[in-house]
């Protein structure tokens, strides 16, 4: 059968939807057929190039042919892997193929974060990552990979908003007010924190050092435990995720006085931001984004981009994410490529300054 009757078959082929994209993937084989033919005859130049490019761009609209692996640097039931999963399901059907979440756990997210830089560049490995992803270049001394060069961004996904709560003992209701007291008693008001080099120490050292107070870091075991903690008592003020002090501030237990996102949180409309209370540019955030290895096709890290932007505007995933204190974003790879050198640098001068470099 002659090329152009291949063609006109696999255009009857793709009558239906069902069959479309594999008449279409039938139509790509052809195409490359007709080219190399033409090549060989000597055929015009012109048919030669409009076979082949008509062979791309097919295979180009086809992807993905395959499910895809999601890797979580983390455990199962942990922030990030909550995260993936509050999406994973609307951007597999986005896709029109399964996404599987694959999750790695083991140093602050380096082990999945190696296993992705080393993956094929093919898109089909994406990888969900957190805060530690723009913190760990600063808190090892080496990494088994490069966090710019090694990977393509897709799109920042979510931010999440970190409270700052005090306990209702301190005579204060605002973060001006809290800053003056603290000017007036240095090294007189203790803060809880997750451990050394955790969210929540880094973000209040970085507090310190832009509202110039002097606080005492005590450091617990994990945030559920510096979380019970502030609630006794035993320390006056810290940063705590959304979810987990939001039931105390509105049972009076707690007081709310700053957001570390640079916008207020759809969670907590009525709470200013930190940066809005006089110290512009301040932001503290964590972050849910989804990276590629190097090299992925440009075709496949924009289609990842169209179909993460699309499920961050569906009723379902902006109810989870004001449930679960996630403020969605959905920006673009170059955005989130320049969000990521300039919250690595800012996180970077900030560990080293605090000696914590592992």
């Amino acid at each position: 059968m002659p090329p152009g009757a291949v063609l006109v078959c696999g255009i009857a082929a793709a009558g239906d939807d069902v069959g479309l994209w594999h008449a279409l993937s039938r139509l790509a084989s052809a195409a490359a057929t007709v080219y190399h033919s033409a090549m060989k005859k000597k055929l015009p130049t012109w048919l030669c190039l409009g076979a082949l490019a008509f062979s791309g761009a097919v295979h180009a609209q086809s992807y993905p042919v395959k499910p895809l692996r999601m890797i979580v640097g983390f455990a199962p039931g942990g922030g990030t892997d909550v995260t993936a999963r509050v999406i994973v399901q609307a951007l597999s059907d986005g896709l029109g193929q399964r996404v599987i979440i694959d999750n790695r756990p083991g140093a602050n997210g380096v082990l999945g974060t190696e296993l992705t830089a080393k993956a094929p560049a093919d898109g089909y490995t994406i990888l969900m990552v957190n805060s530690g992803h723009t913190v760990n270049p600063g808190m090892y001394q080496k990494l088994p990979y490069d966090t710019v060069r090694d990977f393509a961004p897709v799109s920042l996904v979510m931010t999440i908003s970190n409270l700052l709560v005090i306990h209702p003992s301190l005579p204060v209701k605002t973060l001006p007010e809290f800053v003056r007291l603290a000017r007036a008693r240095p090294g007189a008001i203790n803060y809880g924190s997750g451990g050394h080099g955790a969210s929540s120490h880094l973000a209040m050292e970085l507090l310190k050092k832009t509202t110039k107070t002097d606080l005492v870091h005590v450091p617990y075991k994990s945030g559920g435990v510096s979380a019970t903690a502030l609630l006794a008592g035993e320390v006056a003020v810290s940063f705590n995720t959304i979810p987990s002090a939001l039931q105390y501030v509105k049972a009076g237990r707690l007081r709310a006085i700053g957001v570390s996102s640079l916008t207020r949180s759809i969670s907590v409309p009525d709470v200013p931001t930190i940066a809005e209370q006089g110290y512009p540019g301040f932001s503290a955030s964590g972050l849910a984004g989804l990276v590629a290895p190097a090299g992925t096709p440009n075709e496949a890290i924009a289609r990842l981009h169209v179909e993460v932007v699309k499920l961050l505007k569906q009723p379902k995933i902006v109810e989870q994410c004001l449930t679960l204190g996630l403020d969605p974003v959905g920006d673009t790879p170059a955005e989130f490529a320049q969000f990521i050198r300039s919250d690595m640098d800012k996180w970077t001068k900030l560990t080293r300054d605090l000696s914590l470099t592992m």
